[in-house]
């Protein structure tokens, strides 16, 4: 059974295993886990049979105009079951009184956006690899 929490309370390491798929260096689940705590809203798809977050979608935000999602991502093997539609809908149920909420995304990834009402446009980005695995704190 997935249960949804908009909370970290009571989730390990140990329950973050397996995320980050085809990152050449991926966050450790102890730093995952400061990812998530650091976050202002966050929203883990929890399998309760077996213990492990099996999704999770983070938002940060100036908590007046605008948020950003940064992170949605399901384990390989829960995909296709509808988690990560859960995770949005419920993010966005959150973040409902925000002028805007931004994400980026490849284009082939667009389509499962726009079921909730996002719209394409162009942006910019810089990626800092060497930084990927968030062993370096940025602040």
């Amino acid at each position: 059974m997935i249960k949804y929490n908009h909370s970290t309370d009571n989730i390990t390491p140990a329950m973050l295993h397996g995320f980050f798929v085809d990152w050449p260096n991926p966050p450790a689940p102890e730093t995952h886990l400061k990812l998530l705590k650091n976050s202002d809203a966050v929203v883990l798809a929890i399998d309760t049979k077996k213990r492990i977050v099996v999704g999770f979608i983070t938002a940060i935000s100036d908590k007046i105009l605008s948020c950003y999602i940064p992170f949605l991502e399901v384990l390989p093997e829960y995909q296709g079951k509808g988690i990560g539609q859960a995770l949005v809908r419920k993010m966005f149920q959150k973040l409902k009184k925000s002028y805007m909420i931004d994400l980026l995304c490849d284009a082939d990834l667009q389509g499962f956006y726009k079921r909730f009402g996002m719209q394409s446009s162009t942006g910019m980005f810089f990626r800092n690899y060497k930084n990927q695995s968030g062993k370096k704190s940025i602040f």
